[in-house]
């Protein structure tokens, strides 16, 4: 396997000062940093205007106050409906879009993980963010085409879902190059509130541009990763190599404890044939069969399935619930619920610092989860039942759901990713780190492509079945970590790490 080759960011020939010695280690990591969170924050925002037009394109759906329940027997329109979106399946056709753009993403990701590695991961990224962002704007276009076919909205979504699945790869790869394990929780915990500001400024953007027409909800955030990813191509640079440093923590990877997880190696290498073979190339990419094979890999593959299910299902629905939702006896407007459904972004930013800090802290990335997960049930429950009462009531409980919902998706997708896939058993091969990582995501976009589908058709049975089923998914993607979170407890009672000072494990 030959290694793939880094052609160095323009920008570095053009301002020879940016190169060592003239700037700092630290200087070059927190510049990765800022870009990354940038260009991903970009993609997040161009993926945010399909649940900020559904209550435009969508049937208007009246509300029976008294149970808060849908009845679609009395549709009516609201003069902004658009075909083929506004029939008595309204729902249901919108639900098939968001599941044409995830099901592609969910397979692109798998494939661009794998390419990732072996490829220029610089050029391989703006690539994405430019084809995302011209696919976002040809959507926006159908409004001043005036297109109505289902076919045409369904193809674009599933170009855009699959230049949209380069994005995470690339990313985590990156940032795992420039940063060792130490405080990898807290560093990319803040890391990966850019999820959470994308969908933030794509909602404002989104719902900002809506009166002017649907179409311009598209091509601003279209337009807006386009120019994220010049900014890529003028400045990221993949790895510290590349410009003359070494890897920060690359003489003690092979020695550091990767969170508890190397008890679970240690269980789990004695099984014949783990990896195939005993030594493998730094340099070489890893199989896409072998790293599913890692230690920890598919719980929380199987995990984020079930908590990108939620995620997603609140990504692409919220608004559009909030917008049907008598609070304290009035209903907001389209644009006013999609500036309101930030709230739960906002606390997505808080839930996913918190959860790196403290699983920094007690160095158990699945017992973190785990707690998370199983605390976001009944704050769900009380979003869904007391949410009504009031609007302040409204935002603290969503906003509360958000950093538990959150917290665990932004954990595993980010330091737990970079962790499985820079562990002692592939002997610090960084060549690993995109196809972990799209491993673990593209597995979870599978279930963020089944949430949103699944709560456009059985919201038409009411918004409680729609939380039942995100109460449900929550509590399955706990017991996928129970395994884990046993061992990293163990292991952390083993070394003492849990216990008073003068204390041992018995």
């Amino acid at each position: 396997m030959q290694s793939k080759t880094q052609i160095l960011a323009p920008a570095f020939t053009l301002f020879p000062s940016l190169k060592p010695p003239n700037k700092t280690l630290t200087f070059h990591q927190f510049t990765v940093l800022a870009i990354t969170f940038l260009a991903y924050a970009s993609f997040h925002a161009s993926r945010k205007p399909p649940s900020i037009v559904k209550g435009v394109l969508g049937p208007k759906i009246q509300l029976n106050s008294s149970t808060i329940e849908s009845n679609l027997t009395s549709l009516e329109s609201n003069g902004t409906g658009w075909a083929p979106f506004n029939g008595p399946k309204g729902t249901h056709r919108l639900g098939e879009l968001d599941l044409a753009f995830l099901s592609a993403y969910s397979i692109g990701m798998y494939f661009a993980g794998h390419v990732g590695d072996r490829i220029d991961l610089r050029l391989f990224l703006v690539f994405g963010m430019v084809g995302s962002g011209l696919l976002t704007i040809i959507f926006g276009l159908g409004y001043w085409f005036n297109v109505h076919l289902l076919g045409y909205f369904v193809s674009v979504q599933i170009l855009c879902g699959l230049f949209q699945s380069i994005g995470w790869p690339c990313v985590v790869a990156v940032v795992g190059n420039w940063f060792g394990k130490d405080k990898r929780g807290l560093i990319m915990g803040i890391w990966t509130s850019h999820t959470s500001v994308g969908n933030i400024i794509g909602s404002v953007v989104a719902s900002g541009v809506l009166e002017f027409g649907w179409g311009w909800s598209f091509v601003v955030p279209g337009v807006l990763v386009i120019l994220a990813g010049v900014l890529v191509f003028l400045f990221l640079v993949v790895s510290p190599e590349d410009i003359g440093f070494e890897t920060p923590g690359k003489e003690i990877e092979m020695d550091v404890e990767v969170n508890g997880l190397e008890n679970l190696e240690k269980v789990e290498s004695e099984e014949a044939g783990l990896l195939g073979e005993e030594n493998l190339d730094s340099t070489a990419a890893i199989g896409f069969l072998e790293a599913w094979r890692l230690p920890g890999v598919a719980p929380f593959a199987f995990c984020l399935f079930f908590s990108k299910l939620v995620a997603y299902t609140f990504l692409y629905w919220l608004p559009f619930y909030i917008s049907h939702t008598d609070v304290a006896g009035v209903h907001v407007s389209h644009k006013t619920a999609g500036i309101l459904s930030t709230v739960f972004d906002i606390g997505g930013v808080f839930g996913g610092v918190l959860a790196g800090f403290v699983s920094d802290v007690i160095e158990a990335r699945a017992v973190t989860s785990m707690v998370f997960l199983l605390l976001s049930i009944p704050a769900l429950v009380l979003y869904r039942v007391y949410g009504s009462v009031s609007m302040l009531l409204n935002n603290a409980l969503m906003f509360l759901s958000g950093l538990l919902v959150n917290g665990p998706y932004a954990l595993i997708t980010t330091a737990v990713a970079a962790d499985l896939g820079t562990q002692d058993l592939i002997k610090g091969n960084s060549r690993a780190l995109a196809t972990v990582s799209a491993i673990i995501d593209g597995t979870g976009s599978v279930g963020a492509a089944v949430g949103p589908l699944l709560a456009g058709y059985i919201s038409t049975r009411g918004w409680n079945s729609v939380f039942l089923m995100l109460i449900v998914s929550i509590f399955l993607a706990s017991l996928f970590l129970i395994r884990v979170a046993k061992t990293e407890i163990k292991g952390l009672l083993n070394d003492g790490k849990w216990l008073p000072n003068n204390a041992t494990a018995q």
